[in-house]
């Protein structure tokens, strides 16, 4: 190894998920970074007067070095598994409406804007921004159903730095006469072009790639499901993100749509767009059917819980623990705008709330709350698993690519987390920043070891 080939390091507590039962918190740890971007080194344990032996050891001596402080660690950035990019602007509006009405007087008539490319073009950055702020490294983007809108969106994640997937919605029919697509071909022929454009982007897909996106089955017939269905076959690898049993008002209106079904799960099957490659956003009400079909077809589960207890029809509590016990792929997606924030740290918070309720309503016994450690293993490496990149990223394992986030707790930020006291333990300052941290705390972002955001 060279000396050209590493080029930063960083010495202080590093923390990550091992598994959803143990959050490896290591102190002393040093963490070497090379010039791709992937984790050369993680060693624990090393005395400060070793750092630069070890680095030495390393061929790393000429490398830049972050030295933290009490107060300070590393972990992996967050991963948002469902967001609505073209839902910035009208976040938190709605309040308490049902799915389809909050659809109907809410989001169709901001995300029609996105017809104008110079509305794309003034809001996405904004989007980005303030992402990558909250310590996102990584989203799994709706767009509009707008074809050139989407390719801006995929331009500024691109540009600014941020890894994602990004989808043209696909919605030709039940939606608003001025926010439809023209026809399922148009539906299709945009969708195929934004494909074209994002692959052009980034051939290999190591920070962008196309996901195929039909809104739901409300907004889309046979014939678009068994197209967009058609595309999926050509694209073994280009993952599929759509809703998903997210509330009765949503399910019934579905079944009438398609009565030949009994359930969600055989229809998305039925046109080739359930497997291991699928993100579905929800799955609040599922059947004891479903849930086992999902498990059997390794697809992976969007749990937004900010929009499920506060847009969509009640207070929806998602079985997260049953999916988490089965060893189902599980996720957090803040859901903005349905979620009124897109801070990650209230997903988290809100997961612990969630299951608070789904244990009250069940079993009463404790058995079906989700544990802090569940909660940072869905943000980080399971989130990763959910979207396709969990091989490359989530964790420190030697040889991932760099995606993480600097926290500092301390009072030089000035935020108003629980202050940092000198009994506190490495797990009380990781609980501290979870539970009443804010993006005030997050210093600096890092995908693929490049510097995207710093404050």
């Amino acid at each position: 190894m060279s000396n050209s080939s590493i080029i930063q390091a960083f010495y202080g507590t590093v923390i990550h998920s091992k598994s959803l039962k143990e959050i490896a918190i290591l102190e002393n740890a040093l963490l070497v970074i090379d010039s791709s971007g992937s984790i050369a080194a993680l060693e624990v344990s090393v005395e400060r007067e070793k750092v630069s032996e070890r680095l030495e050891a390393l061929n790393a001596s000429e490398c830049h070095l972050t030295e933290l402080e009490e107060g300070q660690f590393i972990m992996p950035g967050f991963v948002d598994t469902h967001n609505h990019a073209p839902q910035w602007l009208h976040r938190g509006q709605g309040q308490g409406l049902q799915i389809l009405e909050w659809l109907n007087q809410v989001a169709f008539l901001n995300e029609s804007l996105f017809k104008d490319p110079n509305h794309a073009r003034r809001v996405y950055p904004m989007v980005v921004k303030g992402m990558l702020r909250s310590g996102v490294t990584t989203a799994s983007y709706y767009g509009s159903l707008h074809g050139e809108a989407t390719k801006i969106l995929a331009d500024v994640c691109l540009e600014m730095g941020q890894r994602a997937l990004v989808g043209k919605c696909n919605m030709a029919r039940n939606a608003a006469d001025f926010y439809v697509d023209a026809s399922v071909e148009e539906s299709l022929q945009v969708t195929r072009d934004c494909i074209n454009h994002i692959k052009a982007l980034d051939p290999k897909g190591e920070l962008l790639r196309h996901v195929l996106t039909p809104r739901f089955a409300i907004c889309c017939d046979e014939s678009l499901l068994g197209g967009l269905g058609e595309i999926a076959k050509e694209y073994p690898d280009m993952p599929i993100q759509t809703h998903f049993d997210e509330s009765e008002q949503e399910k019934n209106f579905t079944m009438t749509l398609f009565p030949q079904f009994t359930n969600e799960a055989d229809l998305y099957e039925k046109f080739g767009l359930l497997n291991e490659r699928s993100i579905l956003a929800h799955c609040t009400i599922m059947t004891p059917y479903e849930t086992q079909r999902l498990q059997d077809l390794n697809c992976g589960v969007a749990h937004c819980p900010t929009s499920n207890m506060t847009v969509g029809g009640g207070f929806m509590a998602a079985h997260i623990k049953d999916f988490l016990n089965r060893g189902m792929k599980v996720g957090l997606g803040t859901d903005s705008g349905g979620g009124y924030s897109i801070s990650m740290l209230n997903a988290m918070r809100h997961s612990l709330i969630n299951s608070f309720a789904r244990d009250f309503l069940d079993k009463r016994d404790g058995s079906d709350t989700v544990t802090l450690e569940e909660a940072f293993h869905m943000a980080t490496i399971g989130g990763a698993h959910v979207v396709g990149f969990g091989n490359e990223v989530g964790d420190f394992q030697t040889g991932k690519q760099f995606d993480a986030i600097l926290v500092d707790i301390t009072s030089s930020r000035n935020g108003v987390n629980a202050p940092l006291e000198d009994v506190d333990s490495l797990r009380t300052m990781l609980e501290k920043f979870i539970m009443t941290g804010d993006d005030r705390n997050i210093a600096h972002v890092y995908v693929r070891g490049r510097l995207v955001h710093s404050c």
